[in-house]
């Protein structure tokens, strides 16, 4: 636990500027990004006496070890540069709201010459019109399948419209009415995105009008006697209205807006969104978030705006936005929510009429997502802290492991020898720090030697990065801030970074030290293997758990405990100990234990098998030097199999684009080397089945 004295800025030190500040802890990881109008008052906030400060807060300034500056010419800039910053560095003390699930949007792929209707989740991609979310899938699929009486967009995969353009006939949709068919012409290029515009006018809300216009057109029929026309136009109304019905009309026709309500507490905050579109409520949200940071529901709200608008631009940001409290710097919210739309953003709390009235069934909406979550989670909670607790006392640790490391190796009958590292923080798993490893020592199997092979490249990784820092010497010794070596029981207050720098340089990071040294620049990023377990767990008994404790022997390393979980009696082995550690069968930290370990087993077993396949699916093609996946891809493509392609001249290869002379010679060269594979025979038939896909008896 550091004294935030030890690293408090100077007196006068700090600019008097709008700016962005980072904590880091002892590791140089940043834990904490934050902004503020003046950065000298609001970093003197955090240097008041541990007894006055908020608990959380208190928390955050005894992990760091340095703290640094940013300065910027605006709030708004600040806001920008403190989204983006939490989004690279993904500090584990600021507030992150985070999808309980992954919604389902409505897509419209604009990017594409035959636009597609289709269902989308994960990250937003440039070009594709969205609508939602949605909570299920299914509520998509129903209002599509209405609405392509009336548009009949394309809906098909590529290789679906791949396949109807070659044989010339559309899919069962086109047939129906429910698709243009443009992949057999039935329409061009253009007539088809009219269509698609005229679907994504309908779904953003501009419904009155284009009823109107059907009606109109349903009267003119009838009065001319085109009885059929008019009946199909008649069924396409209908159709459109009960797409309509699904989405309940709450406020007036024109609104555009989104509306943000909170339930808190004092760990956990809910928040929920209502996207209203048109009038009508055309999606909804939720995320749960840990309250790591003493912050207010104005402080919330904004961390949510953030969230919510971040990687947003257009008319994706509504051009209201209705919260329950104003964020501090509302202005700059606003101005940054503007410059994100491209115009003018309302941002207020409602205070009457339908817009308060929905604002408040958001908000029974937040409360009852926040109870649901803290029903299901509050047990988690206990338990995941029982269980750290009882591998610390079993395994006889100084304090609970709140990270965990476990390794596993993997292989078939000694083929394609791999391990797998995954990490967990506080019980819970970090996925984004899973490592994989091959095994490069030696050939064959031997799990001992593969073992300390894993663990000694994983933590001479940690060295040389607690070197860069400055940490620690060429030598692997610890150096203070003047380079010189200090007792290796000794911790330097912080490491060197280059970063350090006058105050009046407001262009880059200052740390508030005022040290300056010749080391490279730490950019605070999530390192692959800069941070030490407090726990290393190997699958395995008694020379396996040896195996790694004599790796990091060899490196020096006698700070992190070490234990093997044997998978026939569930036994806890410890370095030295003839006997096991056997834990309860009902002891959580035994669960956890398990857990981690199986999730080492199913990571390992994966990368194996992904070897195993890619080497099983190898091609001749892969031995030529420079010839990469798409011209490899374009040479089967042209000749149809590796068959005929063995077949074919240098100068047969060479009217490939892309394909030079020397590359075709030396891909003839290399299918010339290969033995061709054994035919696969038809077991049901005693067909012998050729390369290219045809068949002889």
């Amino acid at each position: 636990m550091a004294d935030p004295s030890s690293y408090r800025p100077k007196p006068g030190q700090i600019p008097d500027s709008p700016g962005v500040y980072k904590f880091r802890d002892e590791h140089r990881r940043v834990i904490y990004v934050g902004k503020a109008k003046s950065l000298r008052q609001r970093l003197a906030n955090y240097f008041q006496p541990l007894a006055s400060l908020h608990p959380r807060t208190a928390t955050m300034v005894t992990t760091a070890a340095s703290v640094e500056w940013t300065v910027v010419s605006t709030e708004v800039e600040a806001l920008q540069l403190e989204y983006s910053w939490i989004k690279e560095f993904d500090p584990r003390f600021n507030v992150k709201y985070r999808d309980d699930k992954s919604y389902p949007y409505l897509a419209v792929t604009l990017n594409e010459e035959f636009p597609r209707v289709q269902v989308m989740r994960g990250h937003k991609k440039k070009g594709v019109r969205y609508f939602g979310p949605y909570a299920h899938a299914w509520a998509i699929r129903e209002t599509v399948d209405l609405m392509l009486r009336v548009f009949p967009v394309r809906t098909c995969s590529a290789g679906v419209f791949r396949n109807a353009a070659s044989a010339g006939r559309p899919c069962l949709l086109g047939y129906i009415g429910k698709c243009s068919a443009p992949c057999v012409g039935r329409v061009t290029p253009e007539e088809h995105r009219e269509l698609a515009d005229e679907f994504c006018d309908f779904m953003a809300g501009r419904t009155g009008t284009y009823i109107r216009r059907l009606e109109q057109q349903m009267m003119a029929a009838a009065e001319e006697m085109e009885y059929e026309k008019a009946a199909r136009l008649r069924d396409d109304i209908g159709a459109l209205r009960r797409a309509m019905e699904k989405n309940a009309v709450v406020l007036a026709d024109a609104t555009d807006a989104d509306l943000i309500a909170l339930a808190e507490d004092e760990l956990e905050a809910a928040v929920q969104i209502f996207h209203v579109r048109g009038g009508r409520v055309r999606g909804q949200r939720g995320w749960v978030t840990d309250k790591v940071e003493a912050v207010s529901t104005a402080g919330l709200v904004e961390h949510a705006l953030q969230q919510l608008y971040g990687e947003e631009s257009g008319d994706a940001v509504p051009k209201e936005v209705l919260v329950p409290a104003v964020p501090e710097d509302a202005e700059a919210v606003a101005q940054w929510l503007s410059g994100r739309r491209g115009s003018q953003v309302s941002l207020r709390v409602p205070q009457r009429g339908d817009k308060k009235d929905l604002m408040e069934t958001v908000a029974r909406n937040a409360q009852q997502a926040l109870v649901l979550h803290k029903t299901k989670r509050a047990s988690d909670l206990t338990t995941r802290s029982r269980a750290l607790e009882e591998i610390a006392e079993a395994l006889d640790l100084d304090s609970a492991p709140l990270r965990i490391e476990c390794f596993d190796i993997s292989h078939l009958q000694g083929q394609d020898v791999v391990a797998s590292m995954v990490v967990f923080e506080d019980g819970l798993p970090r996925k984004s720090e899973y490592r994989r490893f091959q095994i490069k020592g030696f050939e064959g199997q031997d799990d001992v030697r593969s073992m300390h092979e894993v663990i000694s490249r994983r933590f001479k990784r940690y060295l040389a990065e607690k070197e860069k820092t400055g940490e620690w010497g060429p030598d692997g010794v610890p150096v203070d801030s003047d380079g010189d070596a200090v007792d290796a029981a000794e911790t330097p207050d912080r490491p060197l970074d280059a970063s350090d720098g006058p105050v009046d340089a407001p262009d880059r990071p200052v740390n508030g030290s005022g040290a300056s040294g010749e080391v490279p620049v730490d950019d605070g990023r999530p390192k692959r293997f800069a941070y030490p377990p407090q726990l290393v767990v190997v699958d395995g008994g008694q020379p396996q758990v040896a195996a790694a404790r004599r790796a990091l022997d060899e490196l020096g390393i006698d700070d992190i405990a070490v234990c093997g979980l044997a998978k026939r009696l569930e036994e806890v082995w410890l370095p030295g100990d003839d006997d096991p550690v056997v834990l309860p069968r009902s002891s959580e930290g035994l669960y956890l234990l398990q857990r981690v370990r199986d999730t080492a087993h199913d990571f390992a077993i994966r990368y194996q098998r992904s070897k195993r396949n890619k080497r099983v699916r190898s091609s001749p093609l892969d031995a030529v030097p420079g010839l990469g996946d798409t011209r490899k891809q374009a040479l089967i493509k042209h000749f149809g199999s590796v068959k005929r392609l063995r077949q074919a001249t240098i100068e047969q290869i060479c009217e490939v684009p892309g394909m030079g002379r020397k590359t075709a010679e030396a891909v003839a060269v290399a299918l010339a080397q290969a033995a061709p594979a054994a035919p696969a025979v038809n077991t049901a038939t005693g067909e012998i089945m050729e390369d290219d896909g045809g068949t002889t008896a």
